[in-house]
């Protein structure tokens, strides 16, 4: 073993016991269900908003955008980048406070499928189960998707096994999140946050000086056609991958869908948990500002790290990266290359490694517990009435987590897969399903559960159709699913609380109430 892998594996095994660790201590923290779920909602400013956008981002942050950029020119990523940033900052303008005290109105719900069913005082509970049957079905692949970038990050780094490094990285995630529940997801989340940042940094400064300065990547990028257009996308010449290449329009309607990834945040569970677990609702405000910078800078370092990586592999600092599912280790590429400069080198390209895996792990954990919690507590609890201790529930939501992590496991199976492509397709699906009933069931007095009911199921299948069926078709049918998705179930939310019943006069005392708070 040379002096550049063994710094490297200090430095990646110190963060991931120092996680461990963090699991094991929260796991004592974990006194009911509602601990374990939404940490008494105990969380303070800083962690609410950097644990929020590190769940968020997931490894698509640091292998999916700069693989994108890297190959395909700035017009996609930059413009999906914008609506994110967009879509962050209304969404803790214009949900964070409502949501957090909605839910507690609403019957102290601490699930997202728990808080539409309390909201609307669904008779049947029939919000709970079709919300968590959703959320099960879109986390696993998501889940999955985070499992495949660890495996694609050790398999490329240490020449093992992909499937070996995959079972590995997912153990350790189970590990923590298994013992120490939203607590300890929460801080190891603030932790990975910080050292993603910091990755980000020594990534771009480091690429920067190898690529032969900012001036050399700029050339470099543009001298291949359309990738440094935001009205085009670059093609790479598929005989000569540094020939000028072809490209394809990036026009007016691929932009609005493209802009449309901003929707997806008004139904992400994991995010919209946060909101609904932060101490003092009044700390909101800061929480925002300390989100909405965070994202806009590691988004756009993130894009930059593409560019530099592209420059890199024309000096011959970093091998070439022909295709989707290789140009998103480029992060990976660019630490390899920071290892060989010697031990103090390797440590740093193993914190930038573990960045990596931050990245992933930040996103899974909160997958994981809140897929865990739809299944036991939504599912087994709310919608079947079994009726448990709390010391037996808690191992029903560890038992489902188990089994839901194992489900991701499988579907990470192929190391072929495209993470960017990945979760594009589970973002979608909580835009569509959930987004368009969050905002009505927060802002429209008259919308009562047949109307969410519509909405989340209309949401949820218009993402498969025009994602299998419609969009294939091209043309301008070609847009992002989550943009017709989102319409079409706003437009269901509407038309049936329209022409059903009218809700009944507790749900509306609770939707004044909670419009009256100042």
């Amino acid at each position: 073993m040379g002096v550049s892998q063994f710094g490297i594996i200090v430095a990646m095994v110190a963060y991931l016991l120092a996680m461990l660790a963090i699991g094991f201590k929260s796991a004592k923290k974990n006194e009911t269900v509602g601990d374990f779920y939404l940490g008494g909602r105990h969380l303070g400013p800083f962690v609410t908003a950097m644990s929020a956008e590190a769940s968020d981002m997931s490894s698509w942050l640091l292998m999916g955008l700069p693989g994108l950029a890297y190959l395909s020119g700035l017009a996609e990523p930059v413009w999906t980048a914008v609506g994110l940033a967009v879509g962050t900052y209304i969404n803790w303008l214009v949900v964070a406070k409502r949501l957090r005290r909605y839910s507690v109105v609403a019957n102290n719900a601490y699930t997202v499928p728990e808080f539409f069913s309390n909201r609307f005082r669904d008779p049947g509970n029939i919000l709970t189960l079709i919300a968590a049957l959703v959320i099960v079905i879109f986390f696993i692949p998501y889940t999955a998707s985070g499992f495949s970038a660890i495996g694609k990050l050790f398999s490329t780094l240490f020449n093992v096994p992909y499937h070996m490094a995959m079972i590995v990285g997912a153990v350790v995630v189970i590990g923590y999140t298994l013992t120490g529940g939203f607590l300890a997801v929460s801080m190891t989340d603030l932790i990975q946050s910080i050292i993603m940042s910091i990755a980000l940094v020594i990534v771009l400064l480091f690429g920067i000086n190898q690529a032969g300065g900012w001036a050399a990547v700029v050339s470099n990028a543009q001298s291949l056609a359309g990738h440094v257009s935001l009205s085009l996308s670059h093609v790479p010449d598929s005989a000569d991958f540094w020939a000028a290449g072809s490209t394809t329009p990036y026009g007016f309607l691929t932009v609005v869908s493209t802009l449309a990834w901003g929707l997806g945040y008004f139904g992400m569970p994991h995010i919209l948990l946060r909101f609904m677990a932060i101490e003092d609702e009044k700390k909101l405000t800061l929480s925002r500002r300390i989100a909405s910078i965070w994202v806009v800078i590691a988004m756009g370092a993130a894009i930059l790290i593409g560019m530099v990586g592209l420059g890199m592999s024309r000096t011959g600092s970093v091998g070439l990266l022909e295709n989707a599912s290789v140009s998103e280790t480029i992060i990976v590429e660019i630490a390899h290359r920071l290892s060989t400069f010697g031990f103090f080198p390797a440590l740093l390209a193993g914190l930038i490694l573990s960045g990596i895996m931050a990245s992933t792990m930040s996103t899974a954990d909160s997958q994981l517990l809140a897929a865990s919690s739809s299944v036991s507590k939504d599912i087994l609890t709310s919608f079947f009435h079994v009726d448990l201790p709390e010391k037996k529930l808690m191992n029903v939501a560890r038992a489902s987590l188990f089994v839901i992590a194992v489900i991701g496991v499988i579907l990470a199976w192929n190391p072929n897969s495209s993470v960017f492509r990945i979760v594009s397709f589970a973002w979608a699906g909580f835009g569509g399903a959930f987004g368009p009933t969050m905002l009505f069931a927060l802002f429209w007095r008259r919308t009562n559960w047949q109307g969410a009911l519509a909405g989340m199921v209309t949401g949820g299948a218009m993402v498969f159709i025009w994602k299998f069926v419609v969009r294939p078709m091209g043309g301008i049918l070609n847009i992002y699913e989550l943009l017709p998705a989102f319409i079409l179930a706003s437009i269901a939310i509407v038309l049936v609380s329209l022409i059903t019943p009218a809700p009944e006069k507790a749900v509306t005392d609770d939707f004044d109430k909670v419009a009256s708070m100042r």
